[in-house]
């Protein structure tokens, strides 16, 4: 009797194929999430009613700060001490594989909304809950806890954390494209109601064809239609040909969404890409001896700032609960969700990371690396996607999916890092 539970300890400490026993492998895995969790749970504690040091105000300020200066700064800083040309090359399947995921993604939310019918009109938003993941605050979050551990497997902690945090800002421009475009369109109410809440759906919301008036066939009343019409003075042929190229332009702006796509992560990240991979620019802002130096090194100290902060607001803006989102969504629907996301979007990332370094796509050896390319898979849902729904109204039930999905993802994340690092090494 005493064979069972001394071949359970020898299993559970006998070192593996990397090293480290399956104890071990769990607590590199969980530790992260643990910190993770402590400084959610502070943010939590600080927005409470108890403490209230972080209200709603204040947590809309912080968040602003993250997303305006602190994670601009150490994309900057992190991505742009790591990347050279040839590195550039070699990264190549980091935008690559986030198109990847938003389509899998997609084809499992189709899946499962076609299984489950969401309430309607919520089909399309249950297809993008489940498909866009947080490819940015989240994995920057994991990393920077996991390479904090001397005990990492990755090595060096410097190293491990510069080189984490440059591959997940490699793809952020990839993620806010596909944030601004397709997600923006798959989340715009259904035009025949012109919003997401029924109760509203029965107004009018165009005048019908047949209320217009016959003499009129624009619809307009006899009372706007203008007695006399001015015929309007030639305009000159120059001053119109450049209103015609500024009215084009104005409306290629607008139709391409560039003020929401070129946000201050995105222009982080051109600027590293641009300055790394030109020797002689590099020479003048990333290296230690650099005149520039100064201006990285302040970036790397508010970069710093970035995971704590984003952690505090994240906790903070749990205190509210799900809110009123949920009973519009409906236990079933928000369940799937959470499910689908969380457990069925990481197995099909693992067979792509798997397919593709069997094909000999990846860079030789770059154990980072592929961890990044399946946290990718592996990450809840973007918080980001939750702002693109709050523009086009329907943000409550946003913010109920990202509740619970943060929740559960603190366990689900924690299995698949396991399973991960166990593969890895």
């Amino acid at each position: 009797m005493d064979r069972v539970p001394r071949f359970l300890v020898e299993v559970l400490t006998e070192p593996q194929r990397g090293g480290e026993s399956f104890l071990g492998t769990i607590k590199i895995a969980v530790l992260p999430i643990a910190k993770v969790f402590t400084l959610c749970f502070l943010g939590f504690l600080m927005a409470s009613k108890y403490v209230n040091i972080l209200p709603a105000n204040g947590r809309k300020l912080l968040n602003g700060l993250v997303f305006s200066l602190l994670l601009p700064c150490l994309i900057f800083s992190q991505l742009g001490q790591a990347i050279t040309y040839e590195k550039l090359l070699q990264w190549w399947f980091i935008p690559v594989n986030i198109v990847i995921t938003t389509v899998l993604g997609s084809i499992i939310g189709f899946i499962v909304a076609t299984i489950i019918r969401p309430p309607y009109p919520y089909f399309k938003f249950t297809i993008i809950q489940i498909g866009i993941g947080n490819i940015g605050n989240v994995p920057l979050v994991l990393i920077a806890a996991l390479c904090r551990d001397k005990s990492n497997p990755f090595g060096d902690s410097e190293i491990c954390s510069r080189d984490g945090n440059a591959y997940i800002s490699f793809g952020q421009w990839v993620g806010a494209i596909i944030l601004y475009t397709y997600v923006f369109q798959m989340l715009a109410p259904p035009p025949e109601l012109g919003t997401f809440d029924v109760e509203d759906a029965n107004l009018p919301i165009k005048t019908p064809n047949k209320d217009r008036l016959p003499s009129h066939p624009s619809g307009t009343s006899a009372e706007q239609v203008p007695l006399l019409t001015a015929n309007a003075a030639p305009a000159d042929s120059s001053g119109s040909n450049k209103e015609k190229v500024k009215e084009f332009f104005k409306f290629l702006y607008e139709k391409l969404k560039l003020k929401q796509i070129i946000q201050p992560p995105i222009i982080a990240s051109i600027l590293a890409i641009v300055i790394g991979c030109v020797p002689v620019l590099r020479r003048q802002v990333f290296t230690s001896d650099a005149p520039l130096y100064f201006f990285t090194d302040s970036c790397l100290i508010l970069g710093d700032a970035m995971i704590p902060c984003i952690l505090l607001a994240l906790g903070g803006n749990l205190v509210d609960g799900p809110g009123p989102g949920s009973s519009k969504l409906g236990l079933k629907t928000t369940a799937a969700i959470v499910f689908a996301r969380l457990c069925l979007v990481p197995p099909t990332g693992l067979g792509v990371v798997m397919l593709v370094d069997k094909l000999g796509w990846l860079p030789a050896g770059d154990k980072m690396f592929r961890f990044v390319l399946l946290l990718q898979y592996t990450m809840p849902t973007s918080i980001l996607a939750g702002a693109v729904a709050n523009l086009r109204g329907c943000g409550k039930e946003a913010a109920a999916i990202l509740f619970w999905v943060h929740i559960f993802a603190i366990f689900s994340m924690a299995g698949w890092i396991i399973l991960y690092i166990s593969i890895l090494f």
